[in-house]
């Protein structure tokens, strides 16, 4: 297989993945209920204004206001990339002291981190690249947050709708 289809293969099953990854640790720490940090609930309560859903909305804003787990994502690949599972670790200890800083009552960004850190790796024994998830993480992080807030807002909403039963 060519090596830029193949690398593009590998970053967009890498962005499912992280974004997989991310939304599961969210939904079981309930992001989507309440604003978790200062200023989450003022960003929900604009994407609301504008179209969106409020759930959607806050779990977007407390992704925003304080090291969640995309943000543990992100920097688990970006460890694992540099010094492997050591560096993983090592992000998620900086994931955690930021959410302490940020007063952040949970631990998805810590959990988003360890967990990251194990996909991540355990994908390189399979041919893929951390710096393959640095790519994939960053294209799920744009889908829930760059790309459309109204839109992003709502799939959120519905997912945390099955998430609650």
């Amino acid at each position: 297989m060519d090596i830029v289809l193949l690398t593009t293969v590998h970053i967009l099953v890498a962005a499912a993945v992280c974004w997989l990854n991310f939304i599961t640790i969210d939904m079981f720490f309930k992001l989507p209920e309440r604003g978790g940090v200062v200023g989450a609930s003022a960003i929900a309560r604009h994407i609301e204004a504008r179209g969106g859903s409020l759930d959607g909305g806050t779990m977007m804003g407390n992704i925003v206001s304080s090291p969640d787990a995309s943000a543990g994502t992100l920097l688990a690949a970006c460890g694992v990339f540099i010094a492997g599972i050591p560096g993983g670790l090592l992000a998620a200890l900086l994931v955690f002291i930021g959410n302490r800083i940020c007063h952040d009552k949970g631990y998805a960004g810590t959990t988003g981190c360890l967990t990251a850190t194990f996909l991540v790796y355990g994908f390189t024994l399979a041919g893929f690249s951390a710096a393959e998830f640095i790519a994939g993480m960053v294209i799920a992080i744009l889908s829930i947050q760059g790309i459309s807030h109204v839109y992003a807002s709502r799939v959120l909403s519905r997912i945390w709708r099955v998430r609650r039963g």
